[in-house]
């Protein structure tokens, strides 16, 4: 497992690669001068260009690429032109909100997505299949955004029991108040990834329960819930923890719009500001990382197989 893990993160090496071109281009897309932005528009021709030369922006593409990657292998990832300080540094000043937010939102449709399927393959084609499949399908439908607007109005507005912005550090008011504000978006996001998790666990489960051993467990006597639960689920989960990964990767990147209607400030939020400030170095230290994330829980999902299978093997 250790040689199929060090073949998996060097294999890596290219894609992250990619990625970086892809930002680097893209980016340098985008309307707009860095260093305008910073000087305003009352800035003469003389001021920004000074500016500019000071950003290392003045120079052409090929040369900032090859600066900005040879950083990269050394581990850095260059500093902010907002915050005037290093990009690694202000990532991880404002990554507690955001992990907080994607263990939360997983917690949210692990639970709610797998009940669902599992309850709706043991009562196939009857009321509570139609009953959860149509939650599902409601579920995927409903955008991150519109939900956790709808929560704020109804858990905020009209009851008054949770936060509707903001966030509290750990440090300063708790593990349980920092959860009781991430509450809300948690559950915006949870939801609507619950929804894919129910589709799957539903189909993973009828093709686990027309096995034969699941008939010869039910021919011996035991009780429907262990045959479910130890039996059948199991056997079911690769595809479930497959898609829990997916899922995962999704609310990481997807954290920039929930984030922002909720006033977290985690790096989804940081990117957002990052795009309106035109930091360059703080947008590509972002998708930077949120690749390296995508990287790292796909490999844990592969190694998670082995767990529920022993029958897998890596080469």
């Amino acid at each position: 497992m250790i040689h199929y893990t060090i073949r998996r993160l060097i294999s890596a090496i290219p894609t992250l690669l990619v990625v970086a071109v892809m930002i680097f281009v893209l980016i340098r897309m985008i309307p707009g001068n860095p260093a305008m932005v910073m000087l305003g528009n009352d800035a003469t021709a003389s001021e920004i260009a000074a500016m500019e030369k000071r950003l290392g922006i003045d120079q052409p593409l090929h040369i900032q690429f090859a600066r900005w990657a040879g950083n990269i292998l050394r581990g850095d990832l260059g500093d902010s032109i907002y915050y005037r300080k290093p990009v690694t540094q202000v990532i991880f000043s404002q990554l507690e909100p955001t992990l907080l937010l994607v263990l939360y939102a997983t917690a949210v449709f692990l639970l709610v997505g797998v009940p669902l399927g599992v309850t709706a393959a043991v009562h196939r084609n009857g009321p509570l299949d139609r009953a959860c499949m149509t939650l599902s399908m409601i579920g995927i439908s409903m955008p991150g955004f519109w939900l956790g607007l709808v929560l704020v109005i109804l858990f905020s507005v009209k009851l008054g029991a949770l936060p509707s912005v903001g966030y509290v550090m750990i440090r300063e008011g708790g593990l349980l108040e920092s959860l009781k504000y991430l509450t809300l978006p948690a559950i915006a996001m949870g939801l609507q990834r619950s929804a894919s998790i129910a589709r799957v666990a539903r189909s993973s489960m009828l093709e686990v329960l027309g096995n034969d051993y699941i008939r010869t467990a039910r021919a011996k006597g035991l009780v429907e819930r262990r045959v479910v639960g130890l039996h059948a689920l199991k056997n079911a989960a690769n595809q479930i923890v497959t898609q829990a990964g997916i899922s995962i990767a999704h609310i990481m990147g997807g954290s920039v719009v929930i984030e922002s209607v909720f006033n977290i400030p985690g790096i989804g939020r940081l990117a957002f500001d990052s795009i309106a400030r035109r930091d360059y170095p703080a947008i590509q230290g972002h998708i930077i990382f949120v690749a390296a994330v995508y990287v790292f829980v796909n490999l844990a999902v592969d190694l998670l197989y082995k767990f529920f299978d022993p029958r897998v093997e890596y080469k």
